[in-house]
């Protein structure tokens, strides 16, 4: 029993540790390297390989990986967001997704906002494999779906253009001075009176979840820790003339979705 236990304890050391190697090597660890090689300086250079790698999405983007990340809280975070947009008045509007994510919250939004009436939905990412990657998870609603490489904080879109728009982590690996440029951008495309859903981490109430998640942003996610004070989404957001917001947390307060909504004009 001895030997059977401390092989097992072993083996699942070793997987942990691998899985941890892995993630940073593709995360921190890339921006580190770019870093050294001065390849820091074009728009996509804080994309972390698994989002620009074709490979790397197909082999990451797996529903039960992606819930895990999240500590299982993904799909509660993606409900509020899917119950939003069921209860806006989307009539012949256009919603934008900027920025693609993994797991199944595309299709789900997408679904929704269709159901709301929606007559386009939007696609937007600075990376084409993640737009093609998306382009194969919405099929059935290739007729009202349209992709387009943009950038998160200079979007083409022309303003008031869209009557909701749903960021899904993605400001928590944007350096700091880009994330007020993304909230930015993500406001001036809203029409009066539309809606930003925006999910992200939030600072958790218990000490021993929250020591977690300063050590797991200190190791992987180098750029994520300011949410929780210096670049909290909502003090940017309200800062903004005519920008209201309600804030949804979840897992004792380590997740969130936060709805701001452009003044009506």
């Amino acid at each position: 029993m001895s030997a059977w236990f401390s092989y097992t304890v072993f083996t699942v050391v070793v997987v942990l540790a691998s899985t941890a190697l892995f993630f940073f090597t593709l995360t921190r660890g890339a921006l580190l390297m770019r870093g050294a090689m001065g390849r820091l300086s074009h728009d996509a250079s804080h994309v972390y390989p698994i989002y620009s790698n074709m490979r790397l999405i197909r082999l990451i983007d797996w529903q039960p990986i992606i819930s895990a990340i999240l500590l299982f809280q993904y799909s509660n975070l993606v409900s509020i967001i899917v119950h939003g947009l069921r209860r806006d008045q989307l009539q012949g509007k256009q919603v934008l997704i900027t920025s693609c994510a993994f797991g199944n919250v595309m299709p789900r939004v997408t679904q929704a906002a269709i159901d709301s009436g929606a007559s386009k939905v939007l696609v937007a990412d600075i990376i084409q494999n993640e737009l093609d990657h998306a382009e194969r998870k919405l099929t059935a609603h290739a007729d009202k779906t349209v992709y387009t490489q943009d950038n998160a904080i200079a979007m083409k879109q022309a303003d008031c253009s869209v009557s909701a728009n749903v960021m899904f982590f993605l400001l928590h690996e944007l350096p700091h001075h880009l994330k007020v440029e993304a909230l930015n951008e993500a406001m001036r495309v809203l029409e009066p009176g539309g809606k930003l859903y925006l999910g992200e981490f939030h600072r958790p109430r218990p000490w021993v979840l929250r020591a977690l998640s300063w050590t797991y942003f200190k190791v992987f996610e180098p750029f994520g820790l300011a949410l929780w004070n210096t670049h909290d989404p909502v003090l940017q957001l309200q800062a903004m003339p005519g920008v209201s917001c309600e804030r949804h947390t979840v897992f004792f307060d380590n997740f969130q979705v936060i709805v701001a909504t452009k003044a009506a004009a």
